[in-house]
């Protein structure tokens, strides 16, 4: 059986195999380095200018602090201590209105680009009684000092911030950087009045700010009702977060979209009123809470609700790259059946070292396709791959198989190939389908063209083709039969 010529083939090709996977390994290690090139060239240009954005407020806060003195001690050791506890006041917006608009700005670190935005918004907050801006005391004749009421506007980055200007009512107020706040300490504040402390017909503050930042921008709906606008040319936004916008409209030139929130429907003041931790992102996009771009730790559970905006680019050429070569070894196998078909067919023999030449080849699209798409858009980049490989191997194939005529078939069903592969990149929900379907196809196309081979007299004809061949040309001359002599009397 170990002698068998069928045996020694498939065992041959079976190696080859293995090392056609070792070099797709090889391959998909270099996509992984790429990605993470990029990963790190994102991460240099959110050091270098300012990471993703969140927007929190305006809210206004006030820091205060209640003493008492208390008697401890008996006898002798009786003695006076003052006690204190420290508390902070919050007032949210009743009304909270956001106008903005987002200029994308491409930057680069070499080969690599990463997504960079400029905000300019219009912030509009309406407060209705500042009551819950007065203290109350919990021991009596105990004293009470706070701090000035402060307005403020947190931020993800602070460096993020060009431009700020802050209107209460009629008067500009000076700005002035950081918050004041214990827990969402990057940002902006304006120190407002006393006699704000309380007040009963409410109060209205305008800020337009101007804020950079990288791939996203997050906003926590902070309002009793939230109403967001945003618009930007980025054709290719990125919904996510805990709410998704109420209305949208996505186009070739751009994108806008409104979010409309209720208190009801949110509890992001009572998780800020509480310090709760505002992630990038919010909890569903896996962004991770302890980024450094995050106020503090948290986990996932601690984070205040927010929505968010990704400024993406859908065709990440490593991304598509990666998924093509995991398509490498359906490639490799599919060639090698249509291979083998053409041998069973026209009774031809091919050479494992010939498998292993095309599968090389089919290797090295994959290699050319993640090398050229650092140069030229993904599209253009996998037409000059799959043709420089379909020409190369068609040609190939035409002296493998003997005949123009057979070489050019399997060339155009590798065409086919390379063709339904991106189809299949290009799809998101279908692909599984798509796949799945043009698998069973193929399939079928086998079984059909090979359902009259007999199987059993192809092994039998290759053990006596070894046969034959293993016996030495003095042994087969002399199984030959001696030809009649045409003449009797060249015999005497």
């Amino acid at each position: 059986m170990f002698k068998h010529p069928l045996f020694i083939k498939l065992v041959a090709l079976a190696a080859v195999s293995v090392l056609l996977l070792i070099g797709l390994g090889l391959i998909s290690d270099v996509v992984r380095d790429r990605q993470r090139y990029r990963s790190l060239t994102a991460q240099s240009v959110a050091d270098s200018l300012a990471g993703p954005q969140t927007l929190m407020g305006p809210m206004i806060h006030s820091a205060c602090v209640e003493s008492w003195d208390e008697e401890t001690g008996k006898g002798d050791e009786r003695r006076m201590v003052e006690r204190r506890r420290e508390f902070l006041l919050t007032a949210m917006p009743e009304q909270l209105r956001l106008r903005s608009g987002a200029a994308m700005e491409e930057r680069a670190r070499g080969l690599h680009k990463v997504n960079t935005f400029n905000l300019k918004a219009h912030i509009t907050a309406e407060w209705g009684s500042l009551a819950s801006l007065q203290p109350q005391t919990t021991v009596k004749n105990s004293r009470m000092h706070c701090g000035a009421p402060i307005v403020m506007m947190a931020v993800g980055d602070a460096r993020g911030i060009r431009t700020a200007q802050l209107t209460l009512g009629e008067q500009a107020l000076p700005l002035k950087p950081g918050t004041f706040h214990p827990t969402y300490s990057r940002g902006l504040h304006a120190a407002l009045p006393e006699s704000v402390r309380g007040k009963a017909d409410g109060l209205q503050a305008t800020l337009d700010l101007e804020l950079v930042g990288t791939e996203r921008i997050s906003i926590v709906p902070l309002g009793g009702t939230t109403d967001v606008q945003m618009s930007s040319s980025w054709p290719h936004p990125s919904f996510t977060g805990r709410f998704l916008p109420s209305e949208r409209e996505v186009k070739p030139e751009g994108f806008s979209a409104q979010w409309r929130l209720s208190a009801l429907a949110t509890t992001a003041q009572a998780d800020i009123a509480a310090g709760s931790r505002v992630c990038v992102g919010g909890y569903d996009d896996g962004v991770d809470p302890d980024s450094r771009y995050t106020p503090g730790g948290a986990t996932p559970r601690d984070c205040a609700d927010s929505f968010s905006v990704a400024f993406v680019d859908p065709v990440n050429p490593y991304s598509l790259s990666d998924r093509a070569t995991k398509y490498g070894l359906l490639f490799i196998a599919l060639t090698f059946v249509a291979v083998g078909l053409f041998e069973l067919m026209k009774k031809l023999r091919v050479h494992p070292v010939q498998y292993l030449l095309v599968g090389s080849a089919l290797c090295s699209f994959f290699l050319l396709l993640v090398s050229l798409s650092e140069h030229l858009s993904f599209g253009a980049s996998y037409a000059v791959a799959a043709t420089a490989c379909v020409l190369l191997l068609g040609y190939y194939a035409s002296h493998m198989l003997g005949s123009l005529m057979r070489g050019a078939p399997l060339g155009a069903g590798i065409a086919l190939l390379y063709g339904l592969l991106y189809v299949l990149l290009q799809l998101e929900q279908t692909a599984l389908v798509v796949g799945a379907v043009a698998l069973f196809l193929v399939l079928a196309a086998v079984m059909v063209l090979t359902r009259k081979v007999n199987w059993y007299g192809l092994t039998q004809g290759a053990a006596s083709v070894g046969a034959r061949s293993a016996k030495s040309p003095q042994q087969q001359q002399q199984q030959q039969p001696i030809p009649p002599l045409s003449n009797p009397t060249e015999a005497a």
